[in-house]
Parts: structure tokens; C-alpha cells; sequence
């Protein structure tokens, strides 16, 4: 029979952790155009470029905020993470989905034998909501998110996924698209990867010494079957 092996770069690990927002999810257009508008609409707020806005990307959105706007009131908070989630759930149009041939490769990861996990700087309201739509939900042991523990780079996160999974530090690896991402695994003494095809490029990702960086999450799976003998 036919399968698909995993890549050489995760063969030693047993606990996948994946980031959401630019790993797994197409979702970097809408966040960015949604904290645009966010900012327009609280009226206190900088309009800032969208490269600026990306930065913020992974972090919960308190951090977010403080990362983005260092100088900006704290009361106007309130008033732009309302408009922020009014428009990325509701009335923003930009598609946000699975990047292409991902839940393909989240099925044939399991198949593999791997645990996945999701640490992400979502909401668990929205990472909820976005396995609903995408029916992954059922592909993943733990997830753990930005509004129910401490947000990126702390490695708390990482800590309580292995705590719940029971799995060894050593036998994990946190895989992501930015440098949150990666400073969060390197916080946790943990194993990462990451992939380019989110809001980082590889020069920036090669810092943070990754087992390896890819062009996408797909290539986690070999593309070409390897061919084994029928039992």
C-alpha cells in the first residue's frame, strides 16, 4: 500500500504543537484589514501600515494592543477590541480559511501516529469557532489559548499542553509562522519549526535556530508515496 511519510525534520517527535493564524489558517488578510478598520472606528488610534499590523500577529490581543499602540490610552481598549471582533467575525468579507492541503496533511499526521496540539494567541472563542467551520476540531488533544493563559513568547502555554498531554518536553515541537512563535518554543526549552508561507520569511525565522524552516505546512508530509510491502 501506498502512504506518505512524514518529514525527516519531525520523524523524532511524538507531540506536534501548531500555531493557528498563518500556520494552519489563511487568516493573515482578514486580521490585518480588521485591526485597520478597528483603529479607524476607535478614532484615538494611529492608522498604521499593514507590516506594522502584522507584528502583532500570535500575541493575544492585549499584547497586541500594547505592542502596537505603546503610547495609546488603555481606556481606548476596550472600544478597539469591539470593533476589532465586530469586523473580523462579522462584517469583514476578506476569506479566512485553511491554507491549501492542510487538513489533508493535520489527517495524515494522526495517521502517522503524531499527538497534535494548537497553542495560539486566538481566543478560545475563536479558535472554537474556527475548528467548527473547518471540522479539525477532532484532529487535536490539546489546544490551548490566549485568553485562558499567559500569551506569547511566555511559555506557559507550552508548559500546560505537555502537562495535559503528558508527553516529555524533549518528544515535542512547537511549529509556527513568527518570531512569536519561535521564542515561545525557545522560552520553553522546546524543539521548533517554522514555516514561511504565514507572516515571516526565512532569514527572520532562521534566527530563532529551527530544526528546520519550509515553505508550508504541507511540507510536513512527503508529497510522493512511499510504496510498502502488503502485509
Amino acid at each position: 500500500m501506498a502512504i506518505r511519510k512524514p518529514h525527516p525534520a519531525i520523524a523524532s517527535y511524538s507531540l506536534l504543537i501548531f500555531d493557528w493564524d498563518g500556520t494552519v489558517m489563511d487568516s493573515i488578510g482578514r486580521i490585518v484589514s480588521s485591526l485597520d478598520r478597528a483603529a479607524r472606528l476607535t478614532g484615538q488610534l494611529p492608522v498604521l501600515p499593514p507590516e506594522r499590523l502584522q507584528a502583532m500577529i500570535g500575541l493575544s490581543l492585549e499584547k497586541g494592543y500594547q505592542l502596537l499602540y505603546p503610547d495609546a490610552d488603555p481606556a481606548w481598549y476596550p472600544s478597539w477590541i469591539a470593533h476589532y471582533r465586530q469586523q473580523f467575525v462579522h462584517d469583514n468579507p476578506t476569506p479566512c480559511q485553511l491554507f491549501s492541503g492542510v487538513k489533508d496533511t493535520l489527517v495524515a499526521l494522526k495517521a502517522q501516529g503524531f499527538q497534535l496540539a494548537v497553542a495560539t494567541g486566538k481566543s478560545r472563542a475563536g479558535l472554537d469557532r474556527a475548528m467548527a467551520e473547518t471540522g479539525t476540531q477532532d484532529l487535536f488533544v490539546a489546544t490551548r489559548c490566549a485568553d485562558e493563559t499567559a500569551s506569547k513568547p511566555d511559555p506557559q502555554m507550552l508548559d500546560e499542553v505537555l502537562a495535559q498531554t503528558g508527553i516529555a518536553r524533549e518528544k515535542a515541537i512547537m511549529i509556527g509562522d513568527t518570531g512569536h512563535d519561535m521564542q515561545l518554543a525557545v522560552n520553553a526549552d522546546m524543539a521548533r519549526l517554522a514555516v514561511t508561507w504565514g507572516v515571516e520569511d526565512h532569514a527572520s525565522l532562521t534566527t530563532f535556530g529551527p530544526v528546520a524552516v519550509l515553505v508550508s505546512l504541507t511540507a510536513l508530509i512527503d508529497h510522493a508515496p512511499v510504496t510498502t510491502a502488503k502485509s
